[in-house]
């Protein structure tokens, strides 16, 4: 009987801890498209990340995490199995989320400009398809 509270425990600890899931293989692409095109908003450094997640809990901590960064400062020295991809992930996470956000918002921006350009008559429909086109290829990542 103390061998499966154990096991439950241990299970219930790990879950409650595990590893920020990083990007998926979509998201991965887009991430380096985003660095080669020089559109990227870093606003966590994952390597800063990574190596704060040797300390107890502080890569979760980074990554706006404190949740994950106490149980893995309790559970401190074992998580710093997985502390340091906890921050790299989740840094990685939070510069994707971000890119994505800003992105959208400025494409968002761009295609009110041109229907207001072509509701006011400035543009006929096929310059507007063709900038309309522009546009959207603009933010097309894949």
């Amino acid at each position: 009987m103390q061998f499966i509270k154990i096991i439950i425990l241990g299970w219930f600890t790990l879950t409650l801890s595990g590893c920020v899931s990083g990007l998926d293989e979509r998201q991965q692409r887009e991430y380096a498209a985003f660095q080669n095109d020089g559109v990227l908003i870093e606003d966590k450094n994952p390597t800063l990340g990574s190596l704060l997640g040797i300390l107890p809990g502080f890569g979760s901590f980074y990554t706006r995490n404190p949740g994950r960064g106490i149980t893995n400062l309790l559970l401190w020295p074992i998580s710093i199995l997985w502390e340091p991809v906890n921050g790299y992930n989740g840094s990685m996470a939070i510069n994707y989320d971000k890119t994505k956000y800003q992105l959208r918002k400025q494409k968002e921006k761009e295609l009110l400009i041109l229907e207001n350009r072509y509701s006011r008559g400035e543009l006929d429909n096929p310059v507007y398809y063709f900038e309309l086109q522009k546009i959207k290829k603009k933010y097309e990542y894949k």
